[in-house]
């Protein structure tokens, strides 16, 4: 039977590169690093549960386990090429299992990731995936660059992931067939890997990070990392209509700065480098907002002094 799911899970995932010299198959791959170019390596465990509602689609799991990898690959301004899958599972349905792939197979044709190994066992719902991605040498995006001045910029909008996680845990009731809550259902199942944006600021970008465990949490990382503080415009968040018109302004606005799930790039620019890199954005189609800036100091604050750290920080998975 694993062998069977093992084929299942190849077969929709097939994806040829040249750089992939000895795939799915044997007991490892043979993988080829082009001249020139350094290694990101990132990976990333959902359980079900924790990381996705009971009863998600298989479809909308595939994606998202790939999704979160690439965001970080994202930050790191690295193109991704190759991913590791592993699987645990329940029980061996192969429908499910033919749902799931195309999911993953679908996030990873966009980007052109081959799937090139892995492993299945059986155990509560559970998947591990590791990614690697090329970057110029010496050009790889790190947290800890930001310097006092700098702009804070944030891409896509915040808070809808985490809005659509509070309609699927009944603390609104989730009405399928409004469109503001599919909108945030599909904010939460099928995040967008900023990767495209990842590349186009590693030659202007001073530090970067995914947002993946809220805007507080995460800015708080990059001003740790680089030894610096930052001040947030609370106005300048970008919240989308639908999070507003679902939890009214207030709420949403804390879901933007604690929620996390949104995948988006947080990063900061030298003031010089900022007509430059919005041009570079619009290039790839993409777009970020001005949210703030770097300041002495250390943590993150409202413009006017207001604490931030107070409000709840993000998400910890071994917090009470």
């Amino acid at each position: 039977m694993e062998f069977r799911l093992i084929d299942r899970i190849r077969e929709r995932t097939a994806l040829a590169r040249e750089d992939v010299r000895l795939g799915i198959g044997d007991d490892a791959a043979v993988l080829a690093v082009p001249p020139g170019q350094q290694l990101a390596v990132a990976i990333d465990t959902l359980v079900e549960g924790v990381h996705f509602p009971h009863g998600t689609a298989p479809q909308d799991i595939g994606w998202k386990a790939l999704a979160v990898n690439l965001s970080d690959l994202a930050a790191m301004g690295a193109t991704p090429a190759w991913a590791l899958l592993a699987l645990t599972l329940p029980q061996g349905d192969p429908p499910w299992i033919d749902d799931l792939a195309e999911g993953f197979a679908r996030l990873a044709r966009e980007h052109g990731v081959a799937l090139v190994g892995g492993d299945t066992t059986r155990g509560p719902l559970c998947l591990s995936v590791a990614v690697h991605g090329f970057v110029p040498a010496g050009q790889a995006l790190a947290r800890s660059g930001a310097c006092v001045g700098d702009a804070v910029f944030v891409t896509g909008s915040l808070g809808s992931a985490a809005g659509g996680l509070r309609l699927v845990q009944g603390r609104l009731p989730f009405d399928p067939g409004n469109e503001a809550h599919r909108s945030l259902r599909a904010r939460l199942d099928r995040p967008t890997p900023r990767v495209r944006a990842g590349v186009a600021l590693r030659a202007h970008a001073s530090a970067c990070i995914d947002v993946s465990d809220g805007l507080l949490s995460d800015l708080g990382h990059i001003c740790a990392a680089s030894g610096v503080g930052a001040e947030l415009d609370l106005d300048a968040l970008p919240l989308l209509p639908a999070l507003r018109s679902v939890f009214g302004h207030a709420a949403a606005r804390e879901l933007a700065l604690t929620g996390g799930d949104d995948y988006e790039l947080c990063f900061t620019v030298p003031t010089a480098a900022v007509g430059p890199m919005q041009a570079a954005l619009a290039e790839v189609g993409a777009h970020a907002t001005r949210i703030g800036a770097v300041i002495e100091g250390q943590g993150v604050r409202a413009i006017g002094g207001t604490a931030l750290a107070a409000m709840r920080g993000g998400w910890d998975h071994f917090g009470a």
